[in-house]
């Protein structure tokens, strides 16, 4: 792996967690509580602790390659072309998260705030300065994020303690009206996005330093949990405030901001609820782009891979203008399609190629003994 660039195990935690965050926390607790009902908030601690599970294998294989992204392993471990077969499936599947983060971060701008703007203004601006901070490279990436997450959680969270006024606890009950399989679907949907998106993080975690003190496995765990627990947060509190609207109101967090009144003095503050959006989906944008670009100059072993970034972002700006005809179509790809798409294509061959690592492992240990 090339060695130019080099983060702290506390910038990669930062930056795993800008990803993880991203533009789930405002997004996702509608479709799940539309899904789950009052268990929502059950289906995201069954997907966090799916979570815990992948990012053990993920940080395992590190542990025994520290120098090789999943790629270079695999190359290893299973020959050049099984790993050809396997990588071109996931530089699509990051081509098209790449894309359905804009078409979602484009539909909000349009929907809630700029109703009047056409989407193709929202995409390019986004795509192109995610292009450039890509470009920018993972330390000034990781400089910047930290910033930019304070940001997002500060208001997130400040919103939701505002709302305390409007939540009512009987809200949260019956936990279970119509048994487990809610809960189960419910489920499903947070596996795809964000859980299963964890294992791309394979990918440039080689990017980490070495150091004496090598806290990476406890700054990734703790960044899970951390997420996991937001994720819980801001479900019960849409659910309480909300109640059976919950499920109706898309931007569930975003249309808590939009009831706050105190006074007439804290007022309309939704609006930096839509920038935390916005910034949290940049952020989500621009690393899946630095992994794009870092995946495709190892399968093609590109000696400048600066040069794809923008080609690469105005195919992902053709696509996400061209892909759907409405957004009924954008959320059923997203909440039915992309969890067995992503399972399928980048956790399966995690999970195979670990299992592999761990046999080996067993097998030279016995001969040893």
């Amino acid at each position: 792996m090339r060695k130019e660039e080099t983060v702290s195990s506390g910038q990669m935690a930062c930056l795993f967690l800008s990803f993880m965050l991203g533009s789930s926390l405002i997004n996702m607790p509608q479709p799940l509580a539309d899904a789950a009902g009052n268990g929502a908030w059950l289906s995201v601690i069954i997907g966090n602790g799916y979570g815990i599970f992948l990012l053990a294998c993920v940080y395992y294989l590190y542990r025994k390659n520290p120098d090789l992204t999943f790629i270079d392993y695999s190359r290893k471990m299973l020959g050049k072309w099984v790993t050809l077969c396997i990588s071109i499936p996931i530089i699509l599947l990051l081509l098209l998260m790449l894309s359905n983060i804009v078409v979602d971060i484009g539909g909000f701008l349009t929907n809630a705030m700029m109703r009047e703007t056409p989407p193709y203004v929202f995409h390019s601006l986004i795509l192109l300065v995610s292009a450039m901070t890509a470009r920018s490279g993972i330390e000034v990436m990781t400089r910047m994020f930290v910033m930019l997450l304070i940001y997002m959680v500060l208001f997130s969270v400040t919103v939701l303690i505002l709302s305390i006024p409007f939540y009512q606890v009987g809200n949260l009950l019956p936990v279970f009206p119509d048994g487990m399989k809610p809960v189960i679907h419910g489920s499903y949907l947070v596996l795809g996005f964000p859980y299963s998106e964890l294992v791309l993080f394979s990918l440039i975690l080689p990017f980490v330093r070495k150091e004496k003190n090598n806290s990476l496995k406890k700054y990734m765990f703790l960044v899970l949990l951390i997420q996991g627990f937001m994720f819980v947060i801001s479900v019960v509190c849409s659910i309480m405030a909300l109640g059976p609207l919950a499920s109706t109101f898309k931007f569930s967090v975003f249309q808590l901001a939009r009831l706050i009144n105190i006074r007439e003095i804290i007022t309309r503050i939704e609006s930096f609820i839509g920038i935390a959006l916005i910034v949290g989906s940049y952020m989500k944008a621009s690393i899946t782009l630095f992994i794009l670009k870092e995946t495709l100059s190892r399968v093609f072993k590109l000696h400048d891979e600066r040069i794809i970034i923008f080609p690469v972002s105005f195919v992902a700006l053709l696509l996400s203008l061209t892909m759907y005809k409405s957004e009924i179509e954008h959320a059923e790809i997203v909440l039915v399609v992309w969890p067995l798409f992503i399972t399928i294509v980048a956790v399966l061959p995690l999970i195979f190629i670990t299992l592999i690592t761990l046999l080996k492992g067993k097998k030279i240990k016995s001969k040893d003994t």
